[in-house]
C-alpha cells in the first residue's frame, strides 16, 4: 500500500495513472481548494467550478508534474490560476455582451431607422448559421435569459462548456457582422 501523503509518492502515483491517488488527492484538497477558491470569486458555486476544473486539468496533465515539487503548491497555485483564466474570459464576455446589447436596444428605439428590418434578418441568419450546439445554448443564455450555470444543468454539460460556447458564438457573430457593418469591438 502506497503512502499517499509522502509528496513525490502521491505525484509518482498520479503519474501513473492510479486512482486512489487521485481520489486521495481529492479528498484531501477539496475542501481547502474550494475555501480558497472561494476568497477569490467570492461565489461558493464559482469556486466549486473553478476547483473541479482544476482537479481535471491535473488528471488530464498528471504526466507532466514533477515530484520535486510540492503539490500543495501546485494545486493552490493551479486554483489561482484557474481564476484568472475565468476572469479574463468573463470580462471579455462582458464587453461582447454589452455590445449585443447595446446592439438590439439601439435596434428596438430606433424603429425607423432605414434598413432595420434588413438588419434584423442579417444578425437572425447569423445567429440560425451557429453550429447546433452553440446556437442552442447561446438561444438559451441571450433569448430566454438562463444563467449559464441553469443552461449547464438543463444540457447535462459543464458551466465551463457553456462559457466556451457562448464566447465562441459571439466570437463567429462579431466575424460574421462585422465584416458586413465594420464594427469594431472594444477589446
Amino acid at each position: 500500500m502506497w503512502d499517499f501523503n509522502v509528496n513525490w509518492v502521491l505525484i509518482d502515483q498520479l503519474e501513473r495513472g492510479n486512482e486512489k491517488a487521485f481520489s486521495f488527492l481529492v479528498k484531501n484538497y477539496n475542501h481547502r481548494l474550494c475555501v480558497y477558491a472561494n476568497s477569490l470569486v467570492n461565489d461558493p458555486e464559482k469556486a466549486q467550478d473553478i476547483v473541479q476544473n482544476v482537479f481535471i486539468k491535473t488528471w488530464e496533465r498528471r504526466k507532466t508534474l514533477k515530484n520535486d515539487r510540492s503539490i500543495k503548491g501546485f494545486m493552490y497555485r493551479a486554483v489561482h490560476n484557474e481564476f484568472i483564466d475565468q476572469y479574463r474570459s468573463a470580462q471579455s464576455l462582458k464587453a461582447l455582451e454589452k455590445l449585443y446589447m447595446d446592439t438590439l436596444l439601439q435596434l428596438e428605439m430606433e424603429p425607423e431607422l432605414e434598413g432595420t428590418e434588413k438588419i434584423i434578418g442579417l444578425v437572425m441568419d447569423a445567429i440560425n448559421n451557429l453550429p447546433p450546439k452553440c446556437k442552442e445554448i447561446f438561444i438559451l443564455s441571450k433569448k430566454e435569459g438562463l444563467t449559464n450555470i441553469e443552461i449547464a444543468e438543463y444540457l447535462k454539460i459543464s458551466h465551463k462548456t457553456v462559457e466556451n460556447q457562448i464566447t465562441k458564438a459571439f466570437s463567429i457573430l462579431r466575424e460574421e457582422l462585422g465584416e458586413k457593418y465594420e464594427t469594431k469591438v472594444p477589446f
